[in-house]
């Protein structure tokens, strides 16, 4: 079974979008995320709703809530089992928000070109 790690998607300026969001919620939603990464580290590409969900163009969200806050981390997989965490929003709408995809899209493209280099 492959093993998987789970990183932080890293600026050219070294800001970590991620672990800013992740720093910024409240105690209990930040524990329930981090609980969620374990998970999607040991299961990777396994793991499955309700945990986690394709969005489609290779991007694939994390799902948190607790109580009746909802938080969502957005992701893509890399070679050598690497799940690379691109940005992570509170969602107050039913659908993701387009904004936020193309977000993870354009930070995953930002990503993969600085790995060709």
């Amino acid at each position: 079974m492959t093993k998987f790690v789970v990183e932080f998607y890293e600026d050219m300026n070294g800001n970590c979008p991620v672990e800013n969001f992740l720093l910024k919620q409240d105690i209990k939603m930040r524990a329930k995320l981090l609980g969620l990464l374990e998970i999607l580290q040991e299961k990777g590409n396994q793991l499955r709703e309700p945990y986690s969900k394709y969005l489609g163009n290779d991007i694939f969200e994390l799902r948190g809530k607790q109580g009746n806050n909802i938080s969502r981390i957005l992701y893509f997989f890399y070679c050598d089992g690497k799940i690379i965490l691109t940005n992570g929003f509170v969602k107050k709408t039913q659908k993701t928000p387009v904004n936020e995809l193309r977000l993870a899209q354009s930070r995953r493209n930002d990503y993969l070109e600085r790995r060709q280099e």
